[in-house]
């Protein structure tokens, strides 16, 4: 008796199971939704056995090709060349000002040491020990360097080690530099923070924050004294350890300041490194950022690489993540939904914004620049240019014979 209650009880558990799993796949999708064209385009002959990937495919509704291209990568001319012994790298949006253009990018000098030996004095990263420099080109290929820009900081100061990975903001008849900063040691638990430098010129010079405008969340909790950043003891928000590549961007009568997050404790996931993108938001350029309650705003992303387009905010997902390798737009600058997949896109990437970035989606991404490893010591800047993708025919198609 005992022995037919348990497999009754299994039974019903089973069933039970099966019941809500089949409600739970079915719950948001309706069949009816869909005509006949939605299933003739898509291949599907039989209605009545769909795949979770049909159903996904259905509800994607109309695929358009307005948001998908391809990248190509070439040389620059002049200063930005390649330059050995030298670091170049992770260049801003360009900016085109009384007919020249303006770039601002990482800069520093000589090999990386690593973490293996005396951090206080050797460097440990090609972005340590680094300035803030400038060029400007007439035709954005051939480059004049035109000298430092935004220095480090004095001893003791937020940005003594390094300032780094900057952007540019053009707006009311000023320009504003936000970029990485480091704190002396440069530990492997180092919190890296953001700083912001105005000028009414882009040739400068420019004024420092005296103060971060943005810094890492302070709810995580570090596991022991070594120098281990994968070990915590709680990890604390998803920018618990770093606030990395800002850009600020003019939206909605407000600035959002646009950044990737880094976690204490960041784990390895299906998509690669654990990576996500946030946003703050100030009602001025000079802040104060608050940072939005619904970060992340990401899944993935490295670089932070967005602009404005058809009332809204688009962002290019780049390098880490499950939803790496992808283009995104938010009505509201907070909630993204991926619009296309794209393979190649440049590191780093700096947008011509002079661009008509309303024109289409992708028109700010014909080109622009980008940095490339020549090795793992020396990075230097390239241009990169777009292309949308709408057919594609076998060779020798359409060739008269």
């Amino acid at each position: 008796m005992k022995r037919l209650l348990n497999l009754l009880l299994i039974a019903l558990f089973a069933g039970v199971t099966a019941c809500n799993c089949n409600k739970e796949n079915q719950s948001d999708f309706d069949i009816r939704n869909y005509n006949d064209a939605d299933f003739d385009r898509l291949g599907i002959s039989d209605k009545n056995h769909l795949s979770e990937a049909s159903k996904r495919a259905l509800k994607w509704g109309k695929m358009s090709n307005e948001w998908f291209i391809e990248f190509e990568v070439s040389d620059l001319k002049g200063d930005l060349a390649y330059e050995e012994g030298v670091v170049r790298r992770d260049p801003s949006a360009v900016i085109k000002v009384n007919d020249k253009y303006y770039v601002w990018y990482t800069k520093s000098t000589g090999p990386t040491q690593g973490f293996g030996g005396d951090v206080e004095n050797e460097k440990v990263f090609p972005w340590d020990r680094c300035d803030i420099w400038y060029a400007t080109s007439k035709d954005g290929i051939t480059w004049k360097e035109e000298g430092l820009a935004v220095g480090r900081g004095p001893k003791g100061a937020y940005d003594d080690r390094s300032v780094f990975t900057v952007e540019v903001m053009q707006w009311d008849g000023m320009y504003y530099l936000s970029y990485q900063t480091v704190k002396s040691p440069y530990t492997v638990r180092v919190k890296n923070q953001v700083g912001l430098a105005w000028s009414n010129s882009p040739d400068g010079p420019w004024v420092k924050s005296e103060k971060p405008i943005l810094s890492p969340a302070d709810n995580g909790v570090w596991k022991g004294e070594e120098q281990d950043r994968f070990s915590v003891l709680k990890k604390g928000d998803f920018d618990s350890h770093k606030v990395h590549d800002p850009c600020i961007i003019p939206f909605n009568g407000k600035f959002y300041l646009y950044y990737k997050g880094e976690q204490m404790g960041e784990e390895i996931t299906f998509g690669g490194r654990q990576i996500r993108h946030g946003v703050a938001i100030a009602d001025k350029p000079k802040g104060p950022y608050v940072k939005s309650p619904y970060n992340p705003i990401s899944n993935s992303g490295h670089e932070i690489c967005v602009w404005p387009y058809n009332g809204g905010i688009a962002s290019l997902i780049t390098t880490d993540g499950p939803e790496k390798n992808t283009i995104q737009w938010s009505p509201d600058g907070i909630n993204f939904s991926i619009k296309s997949v794209i393979k190649g896109a440049p590191h780093a990437i700096g947008l011509n914004r002079s661009a008509d970035s309303e024109k289409e989606p992708t028109e700010i991404l014909r080109w622009g620049l980008t940095h490339e490893y020549k090795s793992y010591d020396y990075q230097y800047i390239r241009r990169f240019t777009s292309r949308r993708i709408v057919a594609h025919k076998a060779k020798g198609v359409g060739l008269k014979k």
